[in-house]
């Protein structure tokens, strides 16, 4: 049996919920999990959390390997070692003493399938007690004295002519649990190292390591699969600046009223014969978007959800229909649609969207403004799949 376990707490100092905040579109842990979820040789992934917003975000990602581990309070604090936590789980799950246990760390996005599937054949052939992952740094290292560390400095090497060093990068290690309860240790014995590509040097510790990784993201690990119409079950979209212009209008007895698009209701219906739900997410709450939603037969109607809350109702509709949010389209034009934009499988806005929303990754610019079809432009496109 090989156990894979992520332990990730709810506290975060330097970055606030940095194991949920938005990667490249997904929660920061996706990653970690998604890539041992797609190992042809871990049987089960624990994920180990104090938080409940933790447990509900991967209860969203719908995988069938995971498992939730409620760690205790004591194991969760800032100053509680990722021994303690990893030790617990052990003797809390009885689990036997030749099984392999890989701790892999969720502020190592990079870390693919391969990289497990490659490192657990390795460690497999008995040759190690235990493994961890590095990487070959080819920077010089000086001592306090001043003298050279890894290097003659009076014949300094070309790279190529370099070993370098190994660097630990903190993605993964692989042990046995009967080792790890004997050392309370992740590495015991004769250590092997697993080398890993040079961009993967980086773990999220800080703020501007944030910008840095999703950079290598983009770079080496994403835009390789192209989404398909398949791949869409659910359509969500925003009200005002995408099936309105965004005016308000209000009548001297100071009703409000809206103008909508008769195109876009018949994207609605367009959707409904391909077999797709649909919905509405809007932070304003009123009448005329429920009597709109009705007239359209939208699926789902949620109001008065801003920022966060957005994201939130659209996870709530995912975990009742059975899907992800890699399964949902989206449509908003501004900054409270951010989160949930940067979070479903196909983003997209309107041409005359707030820049902020502009920039989200691999997000489509439709060509028409809110209120002008751009709706039914988004639901042509998602048809054209």
């Amino acid at each position: 049996m090989i156990t894979a376990f992520i332990p990730v707490r709810g506290g975060s100092k330097s970055i606030p919920q940095k194991n949920i905040k938005s990667f490249c579109g997904k929660p920061l842990v996706y990653w970690s999990i998604s890539a041992l979820q797609n190992s042809s040789i871990v049987d089960k992934i624990i994920v180990a959390t104090d938080s409940t917003e933790i447990e509900k975000a991967v209860i969203q990602f719908n995988f069938d390997k995971v498992k939730i581990y409620r760690r205790s309070a004591e194991n969760a604090t800032d100053t509680a070692s990722t021994e303690s936590v990893m030790l617990e789980y052990i003797q809390q799950a009885n689990l036997c003493g030749n099984d392999i246990f890989l701790l892999a760390q969720a502020t190592s996005p990079l870390t693919q399938a391969n990289h497990f599937d490659e490192a657990l054949e390795s460690y497999l052939q008995g040759k190690y007690d235990s493994m961890l992952t590095c990487v070959r740094n080819y920077r010089f290292f000086w001592n306090e004295d001043g003298s050279s560390k890894n290097y003659d400095y009076m014949n300094r090497p070309r790279r190529q002519n370099f070993k370098g060093e190994w660097m630990e990068n903190g993605a993964f290690y692989i042990n046995t649990v009967d080792n790890i309860l004997k050392t309370q240790n992740r590495l015991s014995g004769k250590i092997g190292i697993y080398e890993m590509p040079e961009y993967t040097a980086f773990e999220i510790d800080e703020p501007d390591d944030w910008f840095v990784m999703e950079h290598l993201m983009r770079k080496h690990n994403l835009n390789k699969k192209p989404i398909s119409k398949s791949d869409i079950r659910l359509v969500l979209t925003d009200v005002d600046g995408v099936l309105t212009d965004g005016g308000m209008f209000y009548s001297e007895s100071g009703d409000e009223m809206k103008k909508f698009n008769t195109r876009d209701g018949m994207a609605f219906e367009l959707l409904r014969q391909a077999g797709i739900k649909t919905g509405i997410i809007t932070s304003e709450n009123t009448k005329i978007v429920e009597d709109r939603a009705k007239k359209i037969k939208a699926d789902y109607l949620v109001q008065g959800k801003r920022e966060g809350g957005k994201l939130a109702a659209a996870q709530a509709i995912c975990l009742q229909e059975g899907m992800t949010l890699n399964n949902v389209a989206y449509i908003g034009d501004d900054i409270n649609c951010f989160e949930l934009l940067s979070s479903v499988g196909l983003p997209a806005c309107p041409i005359d969207a707030m820049q902020k929303v502009k920039e989200i990754t691999d997000i489509r610019i439709l060509s028409k403004k809110g209120g002008e079809g751009v709706f039914r432009e988004f639901v042509e496109y998602i048809l054209s799949l």
